[in-house]
């Protein structure tokens, strides 16, 4: 029988505050995704304490690097890497973790991006995992033919599916079944965002299997 974990993302840092929020209405997250990067108006970039926070609550950190706006050329998707694994290593986010990029359904991508990100976190401490749409945008052509080009992607690439939007629910109500949307190529597709912005609180809810949730930190 699949494992399955429960958790959530959220742009806001995790205080006492939104923590008490999601325990509250939704209950007790395995995990929590949160951005690497401080963005203005977009994103709070994880720090030092926001982890050990995180830790001391019994959950684990899901991360998210979104400082780019498009996904298009190796030299882009390199850069990004890098800057991603940079930000890991100022955190000490150890060696083996899954590190997301965050791949918008509105952003331009092509398959020299994603091979670049995947290759060059293949070749670091950290393993590369992607979230996108694979039902809206250019996400899944541009996957499947970097699929096609480069065995590294379909070997090493994790997805994290933002599709289908089912709504947020509690962890007990969280969905039974775990059916993400797939690139039409292969694709380890392990996490699923199936509810975005809830109404109790600044969070959207996400199932994962335990192979992934087993390299998170």
């Amino acid at each position: 029988m699949r494992i399955l974990n429960w958790g959530v993302d959220s742009a806001a840092a995790v205080t006492e505050t939104l923590h008490q929020c999601v325990r509250d209405n939704f209950g007790r997250p395995d995990f929590w995704g949160r951005y690497l990067s401080t963005i203005p108006n977009v994103s709070d970039g994880l720090t030092l304490e926001e982890i050990r926070f995180i830790h001391d609550n019994g959950m684990k950190v899901m991360p998210i690097f979104n400082n780019f706006r498009e996904a298009v050329g190796a030299r882009a998707g390199a850069v990004a890497a890098r800057n991603a694994i940079f930000k890991a290593r100022q955190l000490g986010i150890p060696e083996g973790t899954f590190i997301f990029a965050n791949v918008e359904r509105f952003f331009l991508v092509d398959s020299a991006w994603i091979i670049a990100w995947v290759e060059t976190m293949y070749n670091s401490p950290y393993r590369p995992g992607i979230y996108a749409d694979p039902d809206e945008g250019p996400f899944n052509e541009a996957y499947c033919a970097a699929h096609a080009a480069n065995n590294l992607v379909g070997e090493q690439a994790v997805i994290w599916s933002a599709e289908p939007e089912l709504g947020t629910t509690t962890k007990q109500k969280a969905p039974k079944r775990f059916i993400p949307s797939r690139p039409d190529c292969d694709a380890n597709v392990w996490a699923w965002q199936y509810g975005r912005d809830a109404e109790e609180c600044p969070i959207d809810t996400v199932l994962m299997e335990n192979r992934l949730y087993q390299n998170l930190f």
